[in-house]
């Protein structure tokens, strides 16, 4: 058997040589930053607050970047589609189609459907107030008699004051328009003579309103009690008033 030959690698010295100069260069280069940076604080030392001011007013400190050009969308050909960037957000909903919008109109405040003749309303649902309301009402009492929930009684009472309030707003708006129609028939029969009309303030047609109420409980039978009621309320609301007697100590 043959032996291999050993494969002997030289270490020379110029090696070493070599790494300890770049040792030596790196030093030598460090401690000239540091001697530049020392020199540089003792000159900015020396330097005054205006020279700064001044430096910093000339804009030699600032370096100016040209802001990027903005892309403008477009396209070609004015026959081709035009080009969108994908980063830009689309809206969730798009107008794909367009469609005429529903205009809403409430009749009560459009001059559209004309003006609302209040007495040929009443004419026409008359039977609502004489008839068909009253009769709910009686209704709604017998089933508030029957139940025992207490929703249910509370829904019942609320419909019925609902009832109670329409019957006499109606009542009220009917008495003063029986007013005003006996007033302007005097009125027309006195022009007739030669008289010059004479037109109702509001202030007389609430008396007038007054003596109607008074005549109908007074036909019922009711005067006493609803006096009786009037004068307790006017004593309660006098008695809030009224000083109290301090208590001797």
């Amino acid at each position: 058997m043959k032996k291999e030959p050993e494969i002997k690698i030289a270490k020379s010295s110029k090696l070493k040589l070599d790494n300890g100069d770049s040792d030596d260069q790196d030093q030598e280069l460090s401690s000239e930053y540091e001697e530049l940076e020392k020199e540089i604080e003792r000159e900015l030392a020396e330097v005054t607050f205006e020279e700064l001011q001044k430096a910093r007013s000339d804009g030699s400190e600032v370096l100016y970047m040209r802001p990027p050009a903005e892309e403008k969308s477009g396209r070609r050909n004015k026959n081709r589609p035009m080009e969108m960037s994908s980063k830009t957000p689309v809206g969730r909903f798009r107008e794909v189609v367009q469609v005429s919008k529903k205009v809403v109109r409430d009749p009560r405040f459009e001059t559209l459907c004309g003006n609302l003749d209040e007495e040929g309303f009443k004419k026409r649902y008359k039977f609502l107030y004489e008839n068909d309301l009253p009769a709910e009402r009686e209704d709604l009492k017998k089933q508030m008699t029957e139940t025992k929930d207490p929703k249910v009684i509370d829904e019942i009472s609320s419909r019925i004051a609902w009832i109670n309030k329409q019957l006499k707003s109606s009542s009220t708006r009917n008495t003063e328009k029986e007013i005003l129609s006996e007033h302007k028939k005097k009125q027309r029969e006195a022009a007739k003579q030669g008289k010059q009309p004479f037109y109702l303030k509001k202030s007389e047609i609430r008396k007038l309103k007054v003596k109607e109420k008074y005549k109908e409980l007074k036909e019922s039978g009711k005067l006493e009690s609803f006096i009786e009621k009037k004068r307790r309320k006017n004593s309660a609301k006098d008695h809030r008033y009224m000083p109290y007697r301090r208590s001797e100590e």
